[in-house]
């Protein structure tokens, strides 16, 4: 809102006006008003969910410290979607087809991490809502968006192509060094240079990046470009996309969901992961440096560099209350939210299958998980009895709970509990590295 009333300022000519126009100037504003609003607003949700007793259920009383944790205030991750949202709408260009998907990305995750919140608070249970209508709200949200990228007019891309440029050999050398190049190019007056350019026509493309390849794009038409007819072949193309889509965020999402089981994991985790994306759509969206860099450029997309920044603050600012000893837990509300918000994020600025790798983390607790039901029930047919590979999962749960002598699991290191704090802090600094690797990898090709 505050963004459309520049256009009034500049018309009256106040000093200042211009401000609303740099994407950096609005994307601090909105970090700082985020981490404010958690700050100040969060204190106030975390009374308010004491006084009508929403408090979390207890199912590991095993592990230690668990029993602490009991009654302590869940369904927190409202002030994640308020801390988030409120920015957005001041700051933001909500004319912007990126920073419109991403509010209503935030809303529709919101609302069903929220329905199952509530519904364990009313029946006192862990189970809250079921699985198969989670399943629905994820595939719906990624139908939602992998369909809109495929029809919206507003959402094009143009591309980073690599050419050659022929300069001189007095151009390229200094007059010192004219002689030894003329001795090596004795049939060339002249150095082939390569150079990128991003195309100035703005294209309709299922593309994405990868690592290890010379130009990082790929495109998913390629999966269907055997096709004879190229009208069916672009459909099926395109639909390819929206599957991936739909699989990534429903992925992301679970990983987020099953990672919030200690304080501050999650969002300390995701806070990395959407400081990764910001730099990445930030670049992603200016042309300058698309070109200089050789990524892909994406109009408009910059846009969700204000919504990031306001993403982080919140995150940051929930951290306050949620760092050990937590006075307040995300519950659904704050997980699904956070992993919807990641996917969708990466999605529109054609970075999802760099997802593996940024995310590891989410899929590591996935896999765990999958690894652990799938382990037990093959060796309860084969042998009789169940047996586990790790001691607990999801998986930071294993790092939490001690070692049972004789107890049938394949990994049953380390032997003594970790504090949270310290696997929490050491899930950080993993999540860090893996940021870190994510950038490396688009420049090894």
């Amino acid at each position: 809102m505050i963004y459309w009333l520049s256009d009034a300022l500049a018309s009256w000519d106040i000093p200042g006006h211009n401000l609303m126009n740099y994407i950096t100037f609005r994307a601090g504003i909105s970090f700082a008003l985020a981490m404010i609003i958690a700050l100040v607003f969060g204190r106030n949700v975390i009374d308010r969910l004491q006084k009508m007793q929403i408090g979390e259920v207890v199912r590991h009383l095993d592990l230690a410290g668990q029993e602490s944790k009991a009654g302590t205030p869940t369904m927190g991750g409202i002030i994640i979607i308020m801390s988030t949202l409120v920015p957005c709408l001041l700051m933001g260009n909500l004319g912007n087809i990126y920073m419109i998907l991403m509010i209503v990305a935030t809303l529709w995750m919101g609302t069903i991490g929220f329905l199952d919140d509530y519904r364990k608070f009313k029946y006192h249970n862990k189970d809250g809502l079921k699985g198969k209508y989670k399943v629905t709200g994820q595939v719906g949200l990624g139908l939602l968006v992998g369909i809109t990228m495929w029809l919206s007019p507003q959402i094009m891309m143009s591309e980073n192509r690599e050419v050659d440029s022929h300069m001189s050999i007095a151009e390229l050398s200094t007059p010192a060094t004219t002689q030894e190049m003329d001795s090596e190019y004795t049939n060339s007056q002249t150095e082939v240079e390569r150079t990128i350019v991003v195309s100035e026509e703005k294209i309709k493309s299922p593309q994405t990046t990868i690592p290890f390849v010379k130009n990082n794009n790929f495109n998913y038409l390629w999966l269907t470009s055997w096709i004879s007819d190229e009208k069916t072949a672009e459909t099926l193309g395109w639909l390819v996309f929206v599957l991936v889509v739909v699989i990534v965020v429903t992925a992301v999402s679970n990983g987020a969901n099953l990672t919030d089981g200690i304080d501050g994991l999650c969002a300390g985790t995701s806070a990395i992961i959407v400081v990764a994306l910001l730099i990445m759509a930030y670049l992603g969206g200016n042309i300058i440096y698309s070109s200089y860099l050789n990524i892909m450029y994406i109009p408009g997309s910059s846009e969700l560099v204000v919504f990031a920044a306001a993403f982080i603050g919140a995150l940051v600012g929930f951290l306050w209350y949620n760092a050990f000893p937590a006075q307040v837990f995300m519950g659904d509300t704050g997980s699904l939210t956070i992993g919807g918000i990641i996917a969708v994020f990466a999605i529109l600025i054609r970075k999802e299958l760099l997802i593996p790798l940024l995310c590891l983390t989410f899929f590591l607790e996935d896999l765990s998980v999958m690894l652990q039901v799938g382990y037990f029930k093959y060796t309860k047919k084969k042998y009789g009895e169940g047996r586990r590979i790790f001691k607990m999962t999801p998986l930071h749960h294993h790092f939490q709970k001690a070692a049972v002598p004789g107890a049938m699991v394949k990994w049953n290191h380390p032997r003594a509990a970790m504090h949270e704090n310290k696997i929490t802090t050491r899930f950080w600094i993993v999540g860090l590295l893996l940021a870190a690797l994510t950038f490396v990898t688009l420049k090894i090709r």
